[in-house]
């Protein structure tokens, strides 16, 4: 199942430039999601983070999981809110410049009534560029 940029606006709650997230190619509801990133040389983070060499902040690759994530819990569940309750595990094994393109995956391996754990990493070129895990809290 593929949901497009402006679907994606449907389900998260996030507007521009937060949305972290192109679209999904890949999901099995409440269990996975797979989604891209095509990183711009025009992304606002990049104003600041760093002049002498862009790179993007490793808060907003968590949250490019914890998005995609979140497509995957609330694609059913429409009316839900999708809180990130906590990170562990975080880890950053390459930079992210201007130019890449990233596949950012999240796989539930948890789901109790209101909340949810999952796994999950982002790969540029079949690279990891970074892994964590995220805890959900549905409202």
């Amino acid at each position: 199942m593929e949901i497009s940029f402006n679907q994606l606006k449907e389900i998260l709650p996030h507007s521009y430039p937060f949305i972290m997230v192109d679209k999904i190619i890949e999901m099995d509801n409440n269990k996975y999601a797979k989604g891209i990133k095509s990183v711009s040389g025009g992304e606002y983070y990049f104003q600041g983070h760093f002049q002498q060499e862009a790179i993007m902040p490793g808060v907003l690759q968590i949250e490019a999981v914890a998005q995609v994530g979140a497509v995957a819990l609330l694609k059913e569940n429409p009316k839900r809110l999708a809180l990130l309750g906590g990170i562990k595990n975080a880890r950053f094994y390459k930079p992210v410049r201007p130019g890449d393109y990233l596949v950012i995956t999240c796989e539930m391996i948890k789901i109790v009534k209101n909340l949810g754990i999952g796994k999950g990493n982002i790969t540029r070129d079949g690279e990891m560029v970074m892994s964590c895990e995220i805890s959900f809290a549905l409202r």
